[in-house]
């Protein structure tokens, strides 16, 4: 009867050491997230399940194009595109992105821009006419969907605090057929 006891003992142990190690490591370095809706097509499609890594801001910064999780209401999680750091100017005009008066190439975009047959991807604006601010405020960060057309984004809600900010999206693992890194 003791052997039994000291097994089913040993058992226990090893579940209890399995879910606090499950708690520790989603709750702390890696997240399972599922993409809800169309914002982020062609990169990203509704439905794709991807890992959010939550350790690498702590360590060091967002980038520029960095694809990013964050809390953008209290039961809502957004993912999208780092466009704007702080202290950039964002403006877009026909259909290329300018920040600090600098055009930038949008290779992630180029395959959507290509099937438009009706105008651009997106609006002309400057971060100015949607924020009231010239450039993006330090701790904040400015995102934008790649489905410019069809995403709620820094254009609608304003730039986005680093406290808001969950982890970094770069590892797509579910359909199988479509696992990859994704930059």
């Amino acid at each position: 009867m003791t052997k039994q006891k000291s097994t089913l003992w040993e058992w226990i142990k090893a579940i209890l050491i399995a879910v606090v190690l499950a708690w520790v490591i989603r709750q702390f370095f890696f997240a399972p997230i599922l993409v809800d809706g169309v914002s982020m097509s062609p990169t990203l499609h509704d439905r794709d399940r991807m890992i959010v890594n939550k350790i690498g801001y702590h360590i060091g910064e967002p980038k520029r194009f960095d694809i990013i999780v964050f809390q953008a209401t209290e039961d809502k999680d957004y993912i999208k595109r780092v466009i704007g750091l702080p202290g950039d100017q964002v403006e877009y005009r026909n259909d290329t992105l300018y920040i600090n008066g600098k055009p930038y190439k949008e290779p992630y975009l180029d395959k959507e821009k290509k099937q438009l047959s009706e105008g651009p991807l997106t609006y002309d604006f400057k971060l100015e006419e949607i924020t009231g601010k010239t450039t993006v405020p330090k701790g904040q960060l400015f995102v934008l969907g790649d489905n410019r057309r069809f995403s709620k984004d820094s254009r609608t809600i304003g730039t986005i605090s680093m406290d808001q900010v969950i982890g970094k999206a770069n590892m797509l693992y579910w359909p199988l057929k479509d696992a990859r890194i994704v930059k």
